[in-house]
């Protein structure tokens, strides 16, 4: 309960809680769209090279057993959302595969506020994470694609190259290469403007995030029960299996509990915009409002401190 309270009571989740606050009482806050933009930006540039720094001080050597798990979890994980999907929340093929792309993909939001989470309990994480949200990004969408059976040619095509050029991914492993290149002494060059206002960044970010996720809430309602239940097992679930799996392979207290939320979260940024071309006909009320109105507070509440007790259990 103290560990909850802990990450409830920290600026980036009250920042969140206070976005859907404003669109509540109707105020007339709003972040402009060009901002918004610019914040994303900032925060997968930023991300990136933090990776890069790290995966530069770290020995090839301890990335195989952590890179593997990743892209078996990448895999496995849009299978299991998507008969949870078909049979509990009684979705058709193509909205389940949809949505199950989102929830094998990854939330860079739900990353960053598990690393904080785990430094507010002064629990060190490995510096190579990163590296694993860039792997654990692109398979989930590819399978969940696979899933819904298109016929449509060049649909997939499409969006694979939609995930692999799209701006998550090209920024984040953009700032993982020149962070790797470059090493820690050469970034610190450039660390005043993209290391150290990261976290005020990240607040304004969150702030958006929630104006967002209230703005949902009524189609939140016309999903029915069903869907709420599966937006919050899902990532009970997926965190459960990915947080023992990688205290089993050895990664620290701190590294298997932000891995859990990695596996747990559902992407938002990269996964909507590849269904958008290949599934059209799949509902963005569906799978939007599941990533990002049921599963992302549950993460955010419940699920990262949930995964950091497992992990300290576990190890």
């Amino acid at each position: 309960m103290e560990l909850l309270i802990q990450n409830l009571v920290s600026p980036v989740v009250l920042a969140f809680l206070l976005g859907i606050i404003a669109r509540m009482v109707r105020s007339d806050l709003e972040i402009p769209s060009a901002i918004y933009q610019g914040l994303s930006i900032y925060l997968l540039l930023a991300i990136g090279l933090k990776g890069g720094v790290a995966l530069s001080q770290t020995p090839p050597a301890e990335l195989v057993g952590p890179v593997l798990l990743t892209l078996a979890l990448g895999v496995l994980t849009p299978f299991s959302a998507f008969i949870l999907l078909r049979k509990l929340g009684k979705l058709g093929r193509i909205d389940a595969a949809a949505t199950a792309a989102h929830y094998g993909s990854v939330s860079a939001v739900t990353f960053v506020a598990a690393i904080e989470a785990v430094k507010h309990s002064d629990i060190p994480a490995a510096g190579y994470l990163p590296a694993l949200v860039a792997v654990l990004e692109v398979p989930g969408i590819i399978v969940g694609l696979l899933l819904a059976r298109q016929s449509q040619s060049g649909g997939i095509k499409s969006a694979l190259h939609e995930v692999l050029t799209g701006k998550s991914i090209f920024l984040m492993l953009g700032g993982l290469i020149i962070g790797t290149v470059c090493g820690a002494e050469k970034v610190s060059t450039i660390a005043p403007f993209f290391i150290d206002p990261f976290k005020g960044v990240l607040f304004l970010f969150l702030l958006e995030l929630g104006i967002v996720a209230a703005s949902r809430f009524r189609d939140l309602a016309q999903a029915g029960w069903r869907l709420v239940l599966t937006g919050c097992l899902l990532p009970t679930l997926h965190g459960t299996i990915a947080t023992t799996a990688a205290t089993y392979i050895g990664m620290s207290t701190g590294s298997a509990a932000v891995f859990g939320a990695m596996v747990a979260s559902a992407s938002y940024i990269a996964a909507p915009a590849a269904v958008r071309i290949a599934l059209p006909k799949a509902s963005p009320g569906i799978y939007l409002t599941m990533a990002l109105g049921v599963t992302f507070p549950f993460n955010l509440a419940i699920g990262i401190p949930l995964f950091l007790k497992l992990a300290q259990l576990t190890s």
